[in-house]
């Protein structure tokens, strides 16, 4: 079953196109991830799926739903967490579960199951107001009220910006754990290791979907070799080897530089080179390609298209 059916979704604001020929399809029961920098659209996206926004072109189908006529039914089956914490600071942190239940039409103890997994790491602290809460407490009472009414779809716009790495993890553990209730995820986020962690992820650009597959076919789709190099002095190294003459491409990552050369080839010219701009400790390894590596060359080859 399609639980989103998106046919040439666009929208503007003002002159801006900020979404544009978007088509895709989400499976149900699927963790179904959007990767893209700030700008790219995703937002925009996410509230047309939950039928805050109106597409201006295309048409979209939710739980086999049109969003722009169904969108009273489509509201009572979707939980939606936005990327700014958005519950109340100064309710409690029960007091604001109790509060999403009532306005869903249902009670904490209905739907206790389903929450269960993630609540009861903050139930000792029910008690105490949501604005005093850490950052991967917060993200968690949020997904809680998100899901107090058992949607059947969950949207989730960068749940994890902003929390510690264990928190993180944590976070995407209970995704995992929410199949067994046959909901559906939607998400975004910024960090490479989440979305290898989605079943499915689209590539997202200036509106536009770049491509669309499970997360390593995606990343087996690199189509050059891909080396790291590095040295103590990263700025000088990445300003040196955008200047060599064999270089395609060159990026930092982390500690690292990750670069292509024309016919996937270097040699000892590369090392002289480096040597002449004072550049003498220079280590390079071939390397495998991520996301993010395919990611840039997709969007290398729309900027030249």
């Amino acid at each position: 079953m399609k639980i989103i059916d998106s046919w040439r979704i666009g929208k503007k604001y003002g002159e801006v196109q900020a979404l544009d020929d978007l088509t895709f399809s989400v499976n149900e029961s699927e963790i179904f991830g959007f990767i893209g920098p700030d700008g790219a659209g995703k937002t925009t996206l996410f509230r047309i799926i939950t039928t805050l926004l109106l597409p201006d072109e295309g048409k979209m189908r939710v739980l086999g739903v049109d969003v722009v006529r169904g969108f009273k039914e489509l509201r009572r089956k979707t939980g939606y967490m936005p990327g700014r914490f958005s519950l109340y600071n100064d309710l409690t942190v029960q007091e604001n579960l109790e509060f999403y239940a009532t306005v869903f039409g249902t009670t904490v103890k209905e739907n206790y199951d389903l929450i269960a997994d993630i609540y009861s790491h903050i139930e000792p602290f029910r008690k105490r107001l949501a604005g005093k809460l850490s950052g991967g407490m917060k993200q968690k009472l949020a997904l809680s009220c998100a899901l107090i009414h058992k949607p059947s779809l969950l949207v989730l716009d960068e749940p994890t910006t902003g929390i510690d790495a264990v928190s993180r993890s944590e976070f995407w553990d209970l995704l995992g754990k929410l199949r067994k209730h046959r909901i559906t995820v939607v998400v975004s986020t910024p960090y490479m290791d989440e979305a290898m962690r989605c079943d499915r992820v689209a590539l997202i650009q200036n509106g536009k979907i770049l491509s669309v597959d499970e997360p390593d076919k995606i990343r087996q789709g690199f189509s050059r070799k891909l080396f790291t190099i590095r040295s103590a002095d990263k700025y000088s190294l990445i300003t040196a080897v955008r200047k060599y003459p064999g270089t395609l491409t060159a990026y930092p990552f982390g500690e690292t530089v990750h670069i292509t050369f024309s016919g996937d080839l270097y040699d000892d010219s590369l090392f002289r080179y480096l040597e002449g701009m004072g550049i003498k400790d220079a280590v390079i390894s071939e390397a495998e390609a991520g996301i993010e590596d395919r990611f840039l060359e997709l969007m290398e080859k729309g900027a030249t298209a």
